[in-house]
């Protein structure tokens, strides 16, 4: 018996770091690791600095009656504020790391499948251009919806909501965001890597949901990255490759 989509997908990232570890994988772990750890440190300074500022702005605005809603209105706020950050440091990471991301993913299906085991891996430059106008391509897919739903925030009673709303688009992003490195080694990009995901929405949303938390975890997030590339070529092999 299968257990539940939404934990069956967040099993996929724990695969995926469990997969860093094996031998012949190692050195394509490599450089997307730097990459993550360098920005993801810098993004857990920010979060951690900016923290402080948003509970000082809070217990100044809200009236002394009211103060023990800093209990709950701070928490909801930093977490939305945090996975606007660390999606955006994801982002940026991704796009300078794409090229060495699909390496990985394309090495990891390898190891995965057991084909193709000593042809050597595709070169950078094969890599570059496609990947980069996919990172670029996904920006523009995250701009347009994450506008709209940064507005929430600011609607009486709807603002209620609003941090739930960001967290499942954010875990769908962060599915959408690294399922497209096994699938584009495929030749597959955004509308058929979303119809994908659309066909196991909560397996997705698992994958997505999981990844989200890893970033938020200072210290565990450095290694988010080139796990959940990881991981979402595990879920691929697994889910979808036929």
């Amino acid at each position: 018996m299968q257990s539940p989509s939404l934990l069956r997908g967040a099993g996929y990232l724990f695969t995926g770091l469990k997969l860093l570890t094996v031998p012949g994988l190692r050195r394509f772990v490599l450089i997307p690791l730097v990459l993550s750890t360098l920005l993801f440190a810098a993004g857990t300074w920010v979060a951690g600095h900016y923290l402080l500022m948003l509970s000082g702005w809070i217990n100044s605005y809200l009236p002394s009656w009211l103060q023990w809603m800093e209990w709950i209105v701070l928490p909801l706020l930093f977490f939305s504020a945090s996975t606007l950050l660390f999606s955006t440091l994801g982002s940026i990471a991704n796009l300078v790391g794409a090229p060495f991301n699909a390496l990985l993913a394309q090495q990891v299906e390898r190891h995965l499948t057991g084909t193709d085991q000593n042809s050597p891996p595709q070169s950078l430059m094969a890599t570059l251009f496609p990947t980069i106008r996919s990172e670029i391509q996904k920006i523009f897919y995250y701009l347009i919806r994450a506008i709209p739903l940064l507005l929430l925030f600011v609607v009486p009673v709807i603002n209620v909501a609003a941090p739930f709303v960001w967290m499942i688009f954010s875990s769908w992003m962060s599915a959408f965001q690294y399922a497209d490195f096994p699938m584009s080694n495929h030749d597959l990009y955004d509308k058929e890597i979303l119809a994908h995901l659309r066909e196991k929405r909560l397996l997705s949303l698992g994958f997505g949901g999981a990844t989200l938390l890893m970033t938020l975890i200072p210290i565990l997030n450095f290694l988010a990255m080139p796990a959940a590339v990881a991981g979402a070529t595990a879920l691929w092999v697994a889910e979808w490759k036929r």
